[in-house]
């Protein structure tokens, strides 16, 4: 008896010893609830948690742009987490990506907490720190329950560089007493602001294209386990209500009913919570399920019940005075957070047998069960595969090539209909029974059901536009030889080579120039097709000749240590032509090296800047100076041949402006994006107009007139829906090409423009519009029925010749998101070809 007292009270002290040493965020972090926390503070506490508990585990799984750590945690029982591996690989064995099943393992869920991913979302971090600490904490007994069947996995920030960046601007300008009034300047963020990542990218858009190093890394382990349950954890305008699921239409059609069943018992289980303390919310209002590359969408269509949860906090500070008169604090956010998150992983443990379930059923009887129309897609070879192949790996997307030729028929792309073609070798081919069927399906089918026009994001995305090659889905699915990769011909360079020829056909054409006008190599490029016995030269190609760099060493070697990256590059032995394009002659131009000024700062939209600024730092690999649009009057404008202006409203003065004028004159080339359209139109001496003709502008301005006294009759609630027939929130448009400008060089036979937003122009007069939407145009996406009409022979991309320099009007983002494979081709040709 006295040694089963003994016991019991060894237990009990050892049990209060440990509780003694797991902390709670207030008591590790004096300022918790009431400043940001520096992310070295967070991963702290993180890592006082896995010293302390047994209940968590700490993984690295990479890092950021400016070099900060990417974390999860693992959160479970101890015995879970001695058999992590085990429960990985039996998670994956049951929907056929694994052939390790352990059977003494029982089934566990995996439920995935994603925080923080705009970085000026702090509450998100914030309240991480108290989720996990509830489910790790030995006084609760609740959480211990849901982790014997459960494995969480929680990112306690996808984005640490912008949560940096955002909370050492808070903490700089940061008093010691809050200032909730709506004056102060921490409720003024100041630019570019701490949503974005690094290079100013939206991290919540990128889960499935996987430009930014943050997100391939993610997504790399995301796809090593294939979570049941993902849990978004976002904030909003800091006077918003509550958001939690169930989600808004438009809900995408391959969505299932037990998806939307969990989506709907997490409803009710939160509202509980919520209406115990009074807490305002909504529910199916805005946040819809459609485009793939957010953090709900992503999960959603990789078998999870995604979502997404929003508190209001953007613009808050540390405290703010809402439109109600009552405060809303640091400490509000992060619980309202902290009770939403730990209610999804409390109802997901209550249902685990039915999520493990639909998920299993998800991954697998969409194999052989085709939710769409098609069941094969086939993309005809193209050297823009190469970076098509490399999304489809890095989303664990099965694809091969074909390695026979076969008959067959699909739904072509570019034209909409039905079209006999043949399966050639080395075509790239993608079918839909696979693990992936579905996320697949998502990627290429060409005409997304939207159950809905009030969509959150852009509606159309497939694939073949996207990349610019020739595509085909196909309703059967062919039997076919095929190959898992294409074998690259090595090449032996001989000791006499006249020229080495680089074809202009994808990005990697791009970054060979780039590599040789950084080592100071002459260029040449074509503008004919021009041929040389068995190597044919097409309009953009590139040849570097040797007697153009008569001072590189050992010509053949160096240039061949250059352009190794691109594999299908070959040489010439002779500058003759068999048909009159001779190198010497006027078809070659010799290419001028870009020296490049990239306006930022106030004014200029941060992702639009952020996306040139990747593309030139990583797509390309080339300098660029970048200089705030208020510095500009101090640079020396002369120093730079290049002036890229992106989407933005520029305060330019008129000295200015005629300084540019007069710079473009002599030679001077400015490449202007969207809204910095602005600064030429209607402008004298620019060609940028909206309109064709006065008629036209007369006949615009009567119809604005007209429908506005209409309206004052129509019914307000409606205004929201009536507002989508002007609008296009993201939509494909077809586009047809000047063949023989450079700025069209090897894009194809069309373009497929991305278009986000109703700007438009009607062809130019004394202007090459290069890149226009014709009469009757085809698109994919919704379409707003006021501005479909209004696109017809509209430019999209025009060059303005101006003595001896040009302006290039883009009325559409080429680098939209950084994954418009073929924009990023067009903004090459802008940038190196175009001179």
């Amino acid at each position: 008896m006295k040694k089963t007292v003994f016991s019991f009270y060894l237990m009990l002290t050892l049990v209060l010893s440990v509780h003694s040493q797991v902390q709670s965020p207030s008591q590790f972090l004096p300022n918790y609830g009431k400043q940001i926390s520096y992310y070295h503070q967070a991963e702290n506490y993180f890592k006082h948690l896995t010293e302390k508990s047994t209940f968590i585990k700490h993984q690295k799984y990479g890092v950021t742009s400016e070099q900060r750590d990417l974390n999860v945690y693992f959160i479970s029982s101890p015995g879970n987490l001695a058999n992590l591996e085990q429960i990985r690989n039996n998670n994956l064995a049951a929907i056929g990506l694994s052939e390790n099943k352990f059977q003494m393992i029982g089934d566990k869920l995996i439920v995935w907490l994603s925080f923080n991913v705009h970085g000026n979302e702090f509450a998100g971090t914030e309240s991480a720190m108290t989720v996990a600490y509830e489910l790790v904490n030995p006084s609760n007994a609740e959480t211990k329950k849901w982790l014997e069947n459960t494995i969480v996995i929680l990112d306690p920030c996808i984005n640490p560089d912008g949560y940096s960046r955002y909370g050492n601007w808070l903490r700089e300008i940061s008093g010691k007493k809050t200032h909730p009034e709506l004056s102060d300047r921490e409720h003024m963020e100041v630019w570019p602001g701490g949503r974005f990542n690094h290079y100013m990218f939206d991290l919540n858009r990128d889960w499935a294209w996987q430009t930014q190093p943050e997100t391939q890394q993610r997504i790399a382990l995301y796809n090593q386990w294939m979570p049941q349950v993902h849990t978004d954890v976002h904030e909003m305008g800091y006077d918003s209500p509550y958001f939690f699921p169930p989600s808004a239409e438009p809900l995408h059609e391959y969505i299932e009913k037990y998806q939307k069943d969990f989506h709907y018992t997490l409803g009710k289980n939160i509202s509980k919570k919520f209406d115990a303390q009074n807490w305002m919310y909504n529910t199916g209002e805005r946040f819809d399920l459609f485009y793939p590359s957010y953090g709900d969408t992503y999960p959603t269509y990789n078998g999870a019940v995604g979502m997404t949860l929003e508190q209001g906090g953007i613009g808050a500070g540390r405290e703010v005075v809402m439109s109600n008169g009552i405060n809303l604090t640091i400490k509000d956010r992060l619980t309202h957070h902290a009770t939403a998150v730990l209610t999804v992983v409390e109802s997901a443990a209550s249902q685990a047998d039915v999520l493990l379930k639909g998920f299993r059923g998800f991954m697998n009887n969409s194999r052989k069960t085709v939710k769409g129309n098609y069941k094969m897609y086939v993309m005809k070879n193209n050297p823009k595969l190469v970076q098509m192949a490399d999304l489809l790996k890095k989303n664990n997307v099965e694809f091969s090539y074909a390695d026979a030729s076969q008959k067959a028929s699909g739904f072509n792309y570019n034209t909409k209909t039905e079209k006999g073609f043949t399966i050639e070798p080395n075509d790239l081919i993608v079918k839909v029974d696979q693990q992936k069927a579905v996320f697949a399906q998502v990627l290429f089918e060409p005409n997304q059901k939207l159950n809905d026009s009030l969509s959150y994001d852009i509606t159309s995305w497939a694939l073949p536009l996207a990349y610019g090659v020739e595509g085909y889905a196909l309703k059967n699915s062919l039997t076919i030889k095929t190959k898992a990769s294409i074998e690259a011909k090595e090449k032996t360079i001989p000791q006499n080579v006249y020229a080495f020829h680089i074809p202009w056909n994808n990005r990697i054409s791009a970054q060979v120039l780039s590599l040789l006008h950084q080592n100071n190599i002459k260029v040449r490029s074509a503008m004919k097709k021009a041929v040389f016995g068995d190597t044919t030269v097409d309009p953009g190609g590139l040849l570097v000749t040797k007697t153009d760099n008569p001072k590189v060493v050992d010509f053949e070697k160096t240039i061949t240590e250059l352009v190794k990256i691109k594999t299908d590059f070959n040489y010439i032995l002779t500058g003759f032509s068999s048909n009159s394009k001779d190198v010497g002659g006027e078809n070659f131009n010799l290419l001028k090296a870009p020296k490049i000024v990239l306006l930022s700062g106030k004014g200029v939209g941060s992702t639009e800047f952020g996306s040139v600024w990747y593309y030139l730092e990583e797509t390309v690999g080339y300098p660029v100076s970048v200089v705030d649009a208020d510095n500009f009057k101090r640079i020396k404008l002369y120093n730079y041949n290049t002036l890229i202006l992106p989407d933005g409203y520029y305060n330019f003065s008129e000295d200015q402006q005629k300084q540019i004028a007069e710079w473009v004159k002599n030679g001077g080339k400015v490449i202007a994006m969207n809204s910095a359209l602005s600064l030429f139109e209607g402008k004298e001496g620019y060609a940028l107009s909206p309109f064709a003709t006065d008629e036209d502008k007369l006949s615009s301005e009567k119809e604005a007139s007209e429908n506005e006294l209409k309206e004052r009759f129509l019914d307000f609630q409606e205004t929201e829906r009536r507002y989508i027939s002007k609008s296009i929130p993201g939509a494909i448009i077809e586009n047809l090409l000047n063949k023989t400008h450079p700025m069209s060089f090897g894009l194809g036979d069309k373009y497929f423009s991305l278009k986000t937003d109703d700007r438009h122009y009607s062809l130019l007069k004394k202007a090459t519009n290069v890149v226009y939407v014709p009469k009757d145009y085809k698109s994919y996406g919704f379409v707003g029925n006021e501005i479909k009409k209004k696109l017809n022979n509209t430019v999209s991309f025009a060059v303005d010749k101006k003595e001896n320099g040009e302006v290039i009007y883009m009325v559409d983002n080429p680098l939209f998101r950084g994954f418009w494979e073929n924009g990023n081709l067009l903004f090459s040709n802008a940038l190196f070809l175009v001179d």
